[in-house]
């Protein structure tokens, strides 16, 4: 088992494979499921966007969006045991006729939804984009790099920026250029952060660019370890962050907390 500076096992296999079939076998035994959880705070934030900005259809970065996962579940109402199900063993075997098959899916929005997702992965962002599921793709490394003129133009006009575990990965560098494209204009953003990585560097960089931000008091299952020798290196991350794992991750699972920021500044 190999283990990231984080102590989490490193699954970089399962976001680079040609579609979502080896992802979701991966994760499935592991219980991973703060998509679905993540689900309705995204549709209830989503809907208040809607209401108080007066925008039918709103833009929705994913920072670091993989196959399109959490696009598949808002746009569609999908729930994550329907996608397990969706890509189990008995998944059609090319990628040609799964991709034919989830066209099906993204024909039937059921709700208005623009999603663009950013990511490294070549591979996920071309499968998510060619089945419907993103209506638009970046594929850069924001951590390192300013995007170039044409990634600007994809990332500006961004409503809401969510994501469900790159945070800690993914830092301030790359939210402060997301807001950066957009010309002046603050998107809403909710952020599942695992309780590993502390926040408080994005947030102070959120409020310098005019954000107030709000953690929410509950946590969320992730999923459950992949082994004991990732329970221990986590263990060992979280104490050095000086977090509590008492009552959760000792007992097994991965946690993350809600982080919602807002602008103060109108």
């Amino acid at each position: 088992m190999r283990l990231d500076a984080s102590g989490k096992v490193s699954l970089d296999h399962i976001y680079t494979a040609p579609d979502p079939r080896t992802y979701f076998q991966v994760l499935r035994p592991l219980g991973y499921r703060v998509p679905q959880l993540a689900k309705p705070w995204f549709d209830k934030l989503i809907k208040e966007y809607r209401e108080t900005e007066r925008v039918a259809a709103p833009r929705v970065l994913d920072i670091g969006c993989s196959y399109g996962i959490n696009a598949a579940l808002l746009k569609y109402d999908a729930t994550m045991d329907e996608l397990y199900a969706r890509y189990d063993g008995n998944a059609p075997a090319s990628r040609a006729a799964l991709l034919e098959r989830d066209r099906g899916l993204s024909r039937s929005p059921a709700h208005p939804l623009r999603f663009t997702g950013l990511d490294a992965s070549t591979s996920a962002l071309a499968y998510a984009h060619e089945a419907g599921f993103l209506d638009d793709t970046v594929n850069a490394d924001l951590e390192a790099y300013d995007p170039t003129p044409e990634q600007r133009d994809r990332l500006a006009g961004t409503d809401l920026v969510i994501s469900t575990g790159c945070i800690g990965y993914v830092t301030e560098r790359t939210l402060t250029r997301v807001v950066r494209a957009q010309d002046g204009r603050l998107p809403w953003m909710a952020h599942f952060v695992l309780r590993m990585f502390p926040f408080d560097p994005v947030e102070a960089a959120l409020d310098e660019l005019g954000y107030r931000t709000v953690r929410v008091d509950e946590v969320f299952k992730q999923r459950r370890f992949a082994g004991p020798e990732e329970q221990r290196g986590v263990l060992d991350s979280l104490a050095a962050a000086g977090v509590d794992a008492r009552g959760l991750e000792e007992d097994g699972w991965l946690y993350a907390q809600l982080h919602l920021s807002r602008p103060h500044r109108r």
